[in-house]
């Protein structure tokens, strides 16, 4: 009985050994199913979720180590370093002092390879099931060919591979090889839309938002094109999302120099309360740290106003 006592831990891990990898995708299956909590997004505390998402960041990385073809945990995992980059490295950089300028530049670049650790992951979810993407998505033609391919289950690749990759040729607009990429990215977004127009709701008309109002003429930007993406996520979103009025706030009434209109937008996203739709709270808070801080610092996109300690 003793010596059945002492086999049978080594029993029981010879077992888990074998089994291995059918537990990894038991876990993996069970993190990116449909259903997923809301522990991350909804949550009141920023600093909490920014403080615990790099280790469950590195969690997912090794278990997709075990588990290389396990697409919805590259979803997942390639996601969250975007999300992350965003709401904790760049949004963050962007808010500090003038005089912190090389701080801000360390953090930005970090974001940026964030940005691309993200779309990577969202690459290689594409490859495992379209064999031949990466490659194909080098030349137009053939990515126009393979974009025709995917289906609607493979929306949130192309919707995160596009956002990860405008987000990293947003903090350095000399990288060319980015630049060069961002027809690729455009098509990517347009056949998202194609699919599933409602993917997480107005996601991808916020992102189309941004992407017409941002691009030049030449490259196929249109105003007329982003205002309808605007108003199409406010009825989406029934005026509840603090991300499109920060976005039209500092895209379109900055450059308009329209600060009245400017201070509206940021106004109506302090309006919104956070409890209303827990799915979003914490986007919602971190959004309007950052409308408070712009309205805040609005002498800085507005030159005509005056800057604290003017008078």
């Amino acid at each position: 009985m003793t010596r059945k006592i002492f086999l049978l831990p080594a029993l029981v891990l010879g077992v888990l050994c074998c089994m291995g990898c059918s537990i990894n995708t038991l876990v993996a299956n069970a993190l990116t199913g449909e259903g997923s909590s809301t522990v991350f997004t909804g949550d009141s505390d920023p600093q909490l979720v920014g403080d615990a998402l790099p280790f469950a960041m590195k969690m997912y990385e090794a278990l997709l180590d075990a588990t290389p073809k396990h697409r919805g945990l590259m979803l997942f995992t390639g996601s969250l370093f975007i999300m992350y980059a965003n709401a904790f490295v760049q949004g963050p950089a962007q808010m500090l002092p003038g005089e912190a300028f090389e701080l801000r530049e360390q953090e930005e670049m970090r974001a940026k390879k964030l940005y691309l650790r993200g779309l990577a992951m969202m690459y290689n979810g594409l490859e495992v099931k379209y064999k031949g993407f990466i490659n194909a998505a080098q030349k137009e033609e053939t990515l126009q060919a393979m974009l025709q391919k995917v289906k609607k289950d493979d929306v949130g690749f192309l919707y995160w591979a596009a956002a990860g990759g405008m987000a990293a040729y947003s903090i350095d607009v000399l990288d060319y090889d980015l630049n060069a990429r961002i027809p690729e990215w455009k098509a990517m977004a347009l056949r998202a839309y194609e699919l599933d127009p409602d993917f997480d709701g107005a996601a991808l008309d916020e992102f189309l938002f941004l992407l017409y109002i941002s691009l030049p003429d030449m490259l196929g930007g249109s105003r007329e094109r982003a205002l309808e993406h605007y108003q199409k996520a406010i009825e989406k979103t029934g005026g509840k999302s603090s991300s499109i009025y920060i976005s039209y706030a500092e895209s379109i009434c900055v450059p308009d120099q329209d600060y009245e209109l400017y201070q509206e937008y940021l106004e109506k996203v302090l309006a919104i309360d956070p409890d209303e739709d827990i799915s979003t709270r914490l986007v919602t808070i971190i959004n309007q740290r950052r409308a408070r801080w712009l309205l805040d610092n609005a002498y800085l996109n507005f030159s005509f106003l005056p800057s604290p300690g003017y008078y």
